[in-house]
């Protein structure tokens, strides 16, 4: 059976839009879970719109020691794999604490030591990106 023009116009963005659903619920998973742990400035860059991002969301929080970004980090590990039994494509910077990376593939998570955060910038460097704070 072949689809209607509606049909095959109405599929894609009836997934696109489960997809954005999805993604913007893990998004805010991620940012429940760093602030059960006292993470600061939880803000979320939305990526969607800008060309050749690598990423649809960017994640991005401090705290002030190595001890509380590496207790952040694993509880965002932890809860997301709790919740949705996503497990990170890739992390990076548990040996240093400075900065340490969860890649999600499509949400790409940055805890930083707070004067790390404060030397990269890295909210100005996506400043055409949609910004959502977490409280």
């Amino acid at each position: 059976m072949t689809k209607t023009r509606t049909e095959a116009t109405l599929t894609p963005k009836i997934t696109q839009k489960n997809q954005n659903k999805q993604l913007e619920a893990l998004r805010n998973q991620i940012a429940d879970a760093a602030l059960d742990k006292k993470a600061e400035n939880v803000t979320s860059l939305d990526l969607r719109k800008i060309n050749d991002a690598v990423t649809d969301f960017f994640v991005v929080c401090d705290a002030k020691t190595g001890v509380q970004v590496k207790a952040i980090a694993d509880n965002i590990i932890d809860k997301v794999r709790k919740e949705t039994g996503e497990m990170p494509w890739h992390t990076e910077g548990f040996n240093n604490l400075e900065w340490v990376l969860i890649d999600y593939v499509d949400i790409v998570v940055h805890v930083f030591k707070t004067e790390m955060r404060d030397y990269y910038q890295l909210e100005e460097l996506w400043l055409d990106a949609e910004r959502k704070d977490f409280e």
